[in-house]
């Protein structure tokens, strides 16, 4: 049966959305070091302390956001979330303090929040039985958000000689953007009637606990991939001289291949999700080891074999994560999962940077950083046990009460 074609459209539009939330949260990764001398700051640690707090901006409220999902439109909530996004990051070009600096960051983060509550949701209740493949699809989104990124934050800022012009042509473009989804997208087909009390999160308390090691073990998986663009940034910057453009450029090579990898993975892993997760973030953990010792050469292509796997490996956890619970506590139960894991994970960059500072001359030298890399490595390694308490999951989920009114159809409208 084909999906009808606003349902399609609407899965395409979420994939544009995906695109411009992770857009931004690679922006400003080739673009530390001229924020930091043009706001005269006193450390690269504040420059990268701007995309710590607008990342727990972002995944701060994810859980209130999930409860908006499973209570009211999804589609207003991606609409007014890709809004406020883009008003944060016009905000930040205009910026001539550091505290403005970070109200703008603030902003911007809080709206980036909306997406992945009312995304995820939103694509699993219109593809329940390829949620996978439907994921992997809006990530080419998330993919071409990622290239695209630090390449034009990077190229931009060198071609007009000011990092200001690329946060500002991408955060209008955002501010438009939103007004063209909430125009086009259309609602799922079936919703809950919002006026009923939703299920329960945890039926009993042994959900609450499994899920807390759940969100934690993945926790660690986020850390050291998200560790790795402000790491990187300033490894390539650092030690091996590069600007802001060839690091961007570098940077972007992470996702090139992620965008065939995502939905290729994602529909091959709809029968057997678990061996491929184990693979793709094990091989991941092995490559990001070896980052150091490669020689300059060797690093763009390491980067596009490392995306191709661990990118992928997020719509594969998000598919299953949708089968873990019914579709009225998906919101609410995907929101909680990334605010953990949202939380911890993007202390990375401040710390990051911070480490960078400390490592003083030695940061110059390429072997200096291999010490961490491997830590980091070892990191992603163990998130691979988070797949004991996601089967645990699986094999509970029957104990999940009944939404106490059936859903109800909404208008179909194949225009």
């Amino acid at each position: 049966m084909q999906p009808a074609p606003h349902n399609v459209r609407t899965l395409w539009l979420v994939g544009i959305l995906h695109a411009f939330t992770h857009l931004y949260q690679v922006a400003l990764l080739p673009l530390y070091l001229p924020i930091r001398d043009d706001l005269r700051l006193g450390s690269t640690e504040q420059a990268t302390g701007l995309m710590t707090v607008m990342m727990m901006a972002y995944y701060l409220p994810s859980y209130p956001v999930g409860m908006l999902a499973d209570r009211m439109s999804r589609k207003a909530l991606l609409a007014w979330g890709l809004f406020f996004n883009g008003l944060g990051f016009v905000g930040l070009g205009l910026s001539t303090s550091y505290s403005w600096a970070v109200a703008s960051v603030v902003i911007a983060g809080l709206g980036g929040s909306c997406f992945h509550p009312a995304a995820t949701a939103l694509v699993a209740g219109l593809n329940p039985t390829r949620t996978g493949k439907a994921l992997g699809l809006i990530a080419i989104g998330a993919s071409i958000g990622f290239l695209s990124g630090p390449f034009l934050s990077g190229t931009m800022a060198e071609a007009f000689g000011s990092w200001r012009v690329p946060i500002l042509v991408m955060g209008g473009a955002g501010v438009v953007m939103s007004g063209v989804f909430a125009l086009l997208a259309r609602e799922a087909a079936v919703v809950v009637d919002r006026a009923v009390p939703s299920i329960p999160l945890f039926p009993r308390a042994a959900f609450a606990w499994v899920f807390a090691v759940l969100a934690f073990l993945f926790c660690c998986r986020d850390f050291a991939g998200n560790s790795l663009g402000t790491l990187g940034s300033l490894f390539l910057q650092t030690a091996h001289g590069m600007t802001p453009r060839r690091a961007g450029m570098i940077l972007s090579c992470i996702f090139i291949a992620s965008a065939v990898s995502n939905p290729l993975f994602g529909h091959w892993s709809d029968k057997r999700r678990f061996p491929w997760m184990m693979g793709l973030v094990g091989i991941s953990a092995v490559l990001f080891a070896a980052f150091p010792w490669l020689p300059v050469a060797g690093i763009p292509w390491a980067f596009v074999l490392y995306g191709a796997l661990f990118v992928a490996s997020y719509p594969i956890v998000e598919a299953e994560l949708m089968q873990c619970v019914p579709d009225a506590a998906r919101g609410r139960f995907f929101g909680l999962f990334i605010t953990v894991g949202g939380m911890g994970g993007n202390l990375s960059h401040w710390i990051t940077g911070a480490w960078v500072d400390q490592m003083g001359r030695s940061s110059h030298e390429a072997g200096a950083y291999r010490l961490v890399f491997g830590g980091l490595a070892a990191l992603m390694a163990v998130s691979l046990f988070g797949l004991i308490p996601l089967a645990w999951f699986r094999r509970h989920r029957g104990e999940y009460p009944q939404p106490a009114v059936a859903a109800v159809p909404m208008p179909s409208r194949a225009d």
